[in-house]
């Protein structure tokens, strides 16, 4: 039968044509195959690599019989209670009005908490006793028992108890505290026990965006890890005079205070000292107290009990780019002296309110917080060489270190009754009378719109100085301004009183 010219027949040619397609299709791209068998599809596999992602476990198994969690039995309400078991900030914070920036700041630091959530009640020993615990953590740094922790943790402790990693719970004793660095050094003896102990890191190699691993006792859990990286450093959070904090976004919460922040290697870049939270709990902000200053205070600590300062004896404030172009500094560096404190080594020296501190022993000054923590590590009654930048160019003295006292001095100023005398000062847009004492100017009014106004001063500031020429009268500051624009100065360098506080502000000199 003739079928070429029938529909359905070559619809089923096609068909047969499309079948033997695919066969050779899927010889092609799944290999030949035996006659008479039927092709097979592949099966999907997993996929398999060599990568692995990188981990901590191993540092982590070698650094945790080092760290411990820290119990103090306070004689007073425990430091938990007040927000202790992590930074809350240098001592008399707390005396300060509830309105002040710096309290309100350090809240932020403590956040809410309930007052239950600090307190550990325990039994130990048989005695029978309820134990308000603080909690906290620690780190040995010797096989012999000597630890590392916050003062915050420990300050006001009665009783010190730490928890190793295996549960083991030993009996420590406070060797010494330094407050202004935040660190305690702590000492456990155990009829000769041997315990494994971590060393300090050179935090100088330490950069931005290396991983750090924190271990601690937050909320006292205990052996608890975390990680992330370095996210800034240098950082002052107002918390003191020697203020270098390394930032870490590792998971750091309450009851952290006193750990160790690792590196890879297992050594200790930084001890975790306070957190940025307005709940309390972790936002990826924390500070630790770098190791090169931990370890200059713990060893003072563990020889002495105590730490010595160097004292240079003088109150200080950052040059500006203004005040710097003022006194004809090329760069707006060093440390700019606001007033040599009485019986310092400073002022008897020869060192005077509107000296710059550039260098201490050579080593450049680019700020008031380096001068201060480069003072610090020089022993008292060692003799340093300063360099001051005064009246335009270099001068060099030399001086020995007192030990920095425990408090700070004030001048007293000595009263006169001269007679007073009231004028103004146009160009800056002030109105000053003589000063009761006959020293300096008293700003009686400010334009709102002057470029003093702009800077800060206010009426009750008394001018003492401008570019280090006392002035007792509005013509002697017209003189030194004049004096300024001839040296094609475009500031004049003010010295100013405020509360028995002396403050330096550059006003611009009136175009001629």
């Amino acid at each position: 039968m003739n079928t070429q010219g029938n529909p359905v027949s070559r619809t089923r040619k096609r068909l047969l044509a499309a079948v033997a397609s695919v066969a050779v299709a899927g010889a092609v791209g799944f290999g030949a195959v035996a006659s008479g068998t039927v092709p097979v599809l592949a099966q999907a596999v997993a996929v398999e690599t060599q990568a692995q992602a990188p981990g901590f476990a191993d540092i982590v198994e070698r650094v945790s019989p080092a760290v411990v969690s820290v119990q103090v039995k306070a004689s007073v309400a425990p430091a938990a209670e007040r927000g202790g078991d992590f930074f809350t900030g240098p001592d008399g914070f707390e005396d300060l009005p509830d309105d002040h920036p710096l309290k309100r700041f350090f809240r932020e630091f403590r956040g809410d908490r309930d007052q239950d959530r600090g307190r550990r009640f325990e039994r130990r020993g048989g005695r029978g006793q309820a134990r308000p615990m603080a909690q906290g953590s620690g780190f040995f740094i010797s096989e012999d028992g000597y630890l590392v922790t916050n003062n915050h943790v420990v300050q006001g402790g009665s009783e010190l108890v730490v928890v190793m990693d295996n549960g083991d719970e030993l009996d420590a004793k406070l060797i010494g505290t330094d407050p202004r660095t935040d660190l305690a050094v702590l000492k456990v003896e155990e009829n000769g026990r041997k315990f494994t102990y971590v060393e300090f890191a050179d935090d100088g190699k330490v950069r931005v965006g290396d991983w750090v691993v924190a271990v601690g006792n937050p909320f006292g859990l205990g052996g608890t890890v975390t990680a992330g990286i370095v996210s800034a450093r240098g950082r002052d959070i107002g918390a003191g005079p020697y203020d270098d904090f390394i930032q870490i976004d590792a998971a750091v919460n309450r009851g952290n205070s006193g750990g160790p922040a690792f590196n890879l290697k297992g050594e200790v870049v930084g001890i975790n000292t306070a957190i940025f939270s307005p709940s309390g709990g972790n936002v990826g902000i924390a500070f630790a107290i770098p190791a090169s200053t931990a370890k200059l205070v713990v060893d003072e600590l563990m020889k002495d009990g105590t730490v010595s300062r160097g004292w240079l004896g003088v109150q200080i404030q950052p040059v500006t780019d203004e005040i710097g172009e003022s006194l004809g500094l090329a760069n707006a560096k060093g440390a700019l002296v606001n007033e040599a404190q009485p019986d310092g080594p400073a002022k008897a020296a020869g060192i005077v309110a509107g000296d710059v501190i550039t260098k201490v022993d050579g080593k450049e000054v680019a700020s008031p917080r380096e001068l201060a923590r480069l003072i610090a590590r020089i022993d008292p009654g060692k003799e340093v060489e300063v360099t001051l930048w005064r009246n335009g160019k270099n001068e060099t003295v030399k001086l020995k270190l007192g030990e920095l006292p425990g408090e700070q001095q004030q001048a007293a100023l000595d009263p006169q009754a001269p007679d007073q005398e009231t004028g103004t000062l146009a160009d800056l847009g002030l109105t000053v009378t003589t000063a009761d004492d006959g020293k300096g100017l008293v700003v009686t009014d400010v334009e709102p719109d002057s470029d003093a106004a702009a800077r800060g001063i206010q009426p009750g500031d008394v001018i003492t100085s401008v570019n280090s020429a006392e002035v007792n009268g509005a013509a002697d500051v017209a003189k030194a301004m004049q004096e300024a624009a001839k040296a094609g100065r475009k500031s004049v360098l003010v010295q100013v009183m405020r509360d028995d506080t002396n403050l330096f502000v550059a006003l611009p000199v009136a175009a001629s």
